[in-house]
């Protein structure tokens, strides 16, 4: 097979993590080659697989990378995963639908582009002390702020400004703010052909809730309760088609699994934290890469 990372500009090459399930294809004789995913020119149906990996920059210009997936489609591009599947996983109203599907999820209030609230009113009506207001497109915590229900009425001013600004662009999602992220930590569940691999304990750095490493965040390799790995099987059973890989992101509250993100385009997938990670990738290219130029579709609920 000839294969293709899908990269973006602001990196110069593939992800250190990257490297290492780049490093496990070659090895099986696999010849690997790493381009941005608006670089212009490149031959993307040449490759027998085309591998999403570290569009960085996606959720910067959705409309622009939803126009690349549609013409990787009508290319017949054997990309990973299928088209459908990641249009469908760029906008975090899936959560949504998968909560309607049976699935515990945050609690969320979703606002749509241009639409009004008072964010004093809704968290006081909602009984949230705090809440997390992050764009439904968005990626490493970009516009990720928390508003606060006891802050002093500048801070409230000031908070109510960003929340309106944030409409001018995009939707919006409002969450209560999960306590267990800072002291229990964050779960990544990594997932190849469905099947089960590996998980992390993401933790942030003390006095802040973000859990990405450019925020000072860490992660320990951890093995979570088979009954989390049983909750994140639930939430891969919600979406149809071939998947290569997929990271389910969520919480331990009061005993249950709590999904936070489904990742299903360019998530890190923490081969670094485990030794059969970068073959049980390989492995489920290579049964995969058998559907072929035609891919069946691929939808969340």
């Amino acid at each position: 097979m000839k294969i293709a990372f899908v990269t973006c500009n602001k990196l110069a090459g593939v992800t250190p993590d990257d490297s290492i399930g780049l490093d496990a294809l070659v090895c099986a004789g696999f010849p690997v080659s790493a381009f941005a995913w608006d670089a212009p020119g490149i031959m993307w149906e040449a490759f027998d697989a085309v591998i999403l990996r570290s569009t960085w920059d996606y959720h910067l210009r959705p409309q622009e990378f939803a126009a690349w997936l549609a013409e990787m489609e009508v290319r017949k591009v054997r990309l990973w995963n299928p088209a459908a599947m990641v249009r469908a996983n760029m906008d975090k109203r899936y959560l949504h639908a998968l909560s309607q599907q049976g699935i515990p999820v945050i609690p969320t209030i979703w606002l749509e582009l241009a639409e009004r609230m008072d964010l004093a009113e809704l968290l006081s009506a909602r009984g949230w002390e705090q809440a997390v207001v992050k764009p439904t497109i968005s990626g490493s915590a970009t516009g990720t702020w928390v508003a606060s229900l006891g802050c002093s009425r500048s801070e409230a001013e000031v908070a109510q400004r960003t929340l309106d600004a944030q409409l001018e662009r995009t939707g919006v999602m409002i969450q209560p703010f999960v306590k267990e992220v800072q002291t229990r930590g964050e779960w990544s569940l990594i997932f190849f052909d469905r099947q089960y691999s590996h998980a992390v304990l993401k933790r942030a750095k003390v006095g802040d809730f973000r859990v990405q490493s450019e925020f000072g965040g860490y992660f320990e390799d951890e093995t979570p309760r088979a009954a989390v790995i049983a909750a994140a099987e639930r939430v891969l059973a919600q979406v149809s088609g071939p998947m290569l890989y997929a990271r389910v992101d969520g919480v331990e509250v009061n005993g249950e699994f709590r999904l936070m993100e489904l990742e299903l385009i360019e998530p890190d997938l923490f081969f670094r934290a485990h030794s059969q990670a970068p073959r049980r990738f390989a492995d489920a290219l290579v049964k995969l890469s058998g559907h072929g130029a035609s891919w069946p579709a691929s939808v969340l609920p």
